[in-house]
């Protein structure tokens, strides 16, 4: 499973050019499903995602997690994040996993997110063409990968 956790100032997303759901201050977040993740992946990825302290704190060190800052999330499903660009310039997407895991580990994450945060995450639409906008704060942009969890 890989992620790309962006801090936000704003972010939206949007499908035939009418907006589906936006949110304020806090992470946007697209999300990789590989063919061979586990329970573990989904576990660990919540994990990082909500516990990590990218956010400035009352003396404006970047100190402060999701949930002190009660920011808000999006998780948008992108399979291709999972591309192997080894062999020539067309990526190949072999290793990312077949639509139904994928759209199942995709809710399972967001639905882990919205437990360790308490509250609701926002989300795209799985498998759908979407446009995606963000104000990205910093910028501040971390990548995730549970086959390298550093």
């Amino acid at each position: 499973m890989k992620a790309v956790v962006q801090r936000a100032k704003s972010a939206s997303v949007s499908i035939d050019g009418n907006v589906r759901t936006s949110i304020g201050h806090g992470l946007l977040v697209f999300v990789g499903i590989h063919k061979e993740d586990t329970d573990s992946d989904i576990e660990w990825m919540v994990r990082k995602i909500a516990n990590m302290r990218i956010f400035e704190d009352e003396n404006g060190l970047i100190n402060s997690d999701l949930d002190t800052i009660q920011g808000e999330a999006l998780v948008i499903s992108q399979f291709t994040l999972i591309a192997s660009t080894k062999k020539g310039n067309r990526p190949s997407f072999n290793d990312a996993a077949d639509p139904q895991k994928g759209n199942d580990y995709y809710l399972r994450a967001v639905e882990g997110l919205e437990k360790a945060l308490d509250r609701p995450v926002k989300t795209g639409v799985f498998a759908a063409n979407m446009q995606v906008s963000l104000v990205n704060d910093g910028p501040l942009t971390i990548t995730l990968d549970t086959r390298h969890r550093e």
